[in-house]
């Protein structure tokens, strides 16, 4: 089982903490003196769908140099201000063979990234991958 709990620090700043025992500063407020929690979301993301990758590129024994992920999200337009289209870029460099890459992210999308599926109930998840030098 997962836990996590956040606590009021002041305006509209909260500190979490999760089962793992680290501590993550959100802010809820117009400020952004910190992460809000739907962009701790869409990091949740990029970082479920990134270790996928280089997790079965490393069993493919694909030898990467790097591998970067981001997203560039829109949401509904009134409450509840769900993600409704998300678009994902992948930054990988090294001599990964064409296919290897192609195959990690599709596994990621459609079978292993947890995040996704979930994000994917309200939200059309698109991508792109980039090949780096």
């Amino acid at each position: 089982m997962t836990e996590s709990k956040v606590i009021w620090t002041d305006s509209d700043r909260f500190v979490g903490q999760a089962t793992s025992g680290h501590a993550l500063v959100l802010d809820a407020g117009e400020k952004k003196t910190a992460n809000s929690p739907m962009e701790v979301v869409l990091l949740g993301l990029c970082g479920c769908t990134a270790s996928d990758v280089v997790n079965i590129l490393r069993k493919k024994r694909e030898p990467f140099t790097s591998v970067e992920v981001s997203a560039k999200a829109e949401r509904a337009s009134g409450p509840p201000t769900v993600y409704t289209e998300i678009k994902l870029l992948y930054r990988v460099a090294g001599k990964v063979s064409r296919k290897a890459l192609e195959d990690a992210v599709h596994l990621s999308e459609t079978k292993y990234c947890s995040v996704a599926a979930m994000l994917g109930k309200t939200a059309k998840i698109s991508y792109e991958i980039e090949y780096v030098g």
